[in-house]
């Protein structure tokens, strides 16, 4: 197998949108990255799917919601691979935690933004160096009821991907947000696909590869005059 010097982080790269995002960058030369936050064995089978595509990787175990714990986990990294560069960043951690703001517990509030708008922050701020690509949600551009909390974290990365991006642009450094609407995973399996489906113009739910062939796009040296962009990809079920 071919050593790369080309690297990936991906967070939240061990199932779902980051499973097929780690995939598809593996596919394409990248040694990747693969952060989780406790499940080691789905990130060894993404691992597993990578270097069976014939790339390769390494499981990166760290909870982006903890600055302590992704400084830590990053700076070891970079001491083990001394002139390397993780050129391509893809915040992906997220969780859910639906309720209505009058039920909400301070917990539910806080734990969700921790894990989607702190972790853009404890990641991207060590690793300025290549292309940032975030993926956030219809929720962060529409609002959705009983998703203040995740509206608010997604709603948050979108006006730090804007902002981030003039920053940074005369670098070289491109930062884009992806927005999908329903994706087919373990995030959306509690819900009532057959229902939900009758609003999509689409008639369907998103599949994961299909928001990681956007996100690859945006990777490649084709999208390099994008930048500061929120890209929807929900069937056209809000434009």
């Amino acid at each position: 197998m071919a050593k790369t010097n080309k690297y990936a982080l991906v967070t939240g790269g061990s199932r779902g949108i980051g499973r097929e995002i780690s995939l598809k960058l593996g596919g394409c030369g990248y040694h990747v990255l693969v952060n989780y936050k406790s499940n080691a064995a789905e990130a060894e089978k993404t691992l597993s799917g990578i270097r069976a595509a014939g790339g390769d990787g390494e499981a990166l175990q760290f909870d982006v919601a903890s600055g302590d714990e992704s400084t830590a986990a990053i700076e070891a990294w970079q001491k083990a691979h001394v002139g390397a560069c993780i050129e391509v960043v893809v915040n992906n951690a997220g969780i859910r935690d639906d309720v209505l703001m009058m039920w909400m517990e301070p917990q539910q509030w806080h734990s969700v933004i921790g894990t989607s708008l702190d972790g853009f922050y404890n990641v991207t701020r060590p690793l300025l160096k290549g292309m940032l690509v975030n993926i956030v949600s219809l929720s962060g551009i529409k609002g959705l009821p009983g998703q203040a909390n995740y509206a608010a974290a997604k709603g948050g990365v979108i006006a730090a991907t804007k902002a981030l991006a003039q920053e940074v642009a005369k670098k070289g450094v491109t930062v884009n947000a992806i927005a999908p609407g329903f994706v087919r995973t373990d995030m959306t399996a509690d819900i009532d696909e057959a229902e939900l489906r009758k609003q999509i113009p689409a008639g369907r739910f998103c599949e994961p590869a299909e928001v990681a062939d956007l996100a690859m796009f945006l990777i490649s040296e084709q999208a390099s005059y994008i930048t500061g962009e929120v890209i929807s990809i929900n069937g056209g079920l809000y434009t």
